[in-house]
């Protein structure tokens, strides 16, 4: 068996806070590195500041001068973390927490058994 990589699973979710439903999964992102997994927040906060309203402006600029460095020695400690900036009535969060990558096992320099390549296709009418 392969040994499992430590890393950080990141996701973005938004919520519409006038309508009650749940948030909705929006991107998600493999990181192996703590540095990775908040340069992925980072990206997208300098990415989508430029349009929001003041307050959310400063909500994403606050954490990207003050907040950031938080971020990043929770992640170096390996605990989970979350970055949340609300427009208007969507809130928008990114959440990190550690996770185990198991590797998959490589194909190549190996033979697929017999059986594998004895597939046809059936065929519909």
């Amino acid at each position: 068996m392969k040994t499992p990589i430590p890393g950080f699973w990141c996701e973005c979710w938004t919520q519409d806070l006038t309508t009650g439903q749940p948030p909705a999964l929006r991107a998600s992102f493999d990181a192996y590195t703590a540095t990775q997994a908040d340069r992925w927040i980072a990206v997208a906060l300098r990415t989508i500041s430029p349009p929001l309203d003041a307050d959310a402006s400063e909500e994403a600029w606050d954490w990207l001068y003050n907040g950031r460095i938080e971020t990043r020695r929770a992640l170096l400690r390996t605990e989970p973390c979350i970055v949340s900036v609300t427009q208007a009535n969507t809130r928008i969060t990114w959440t990190v927490r550690p996770v185990l990558f198991i590797p998959l096992a490589h194909r190549q320099g190996t033979q697929l058994p017999a059986w594998a390549y004895a597939f046809t296709p059936q065929q519909t009418n």
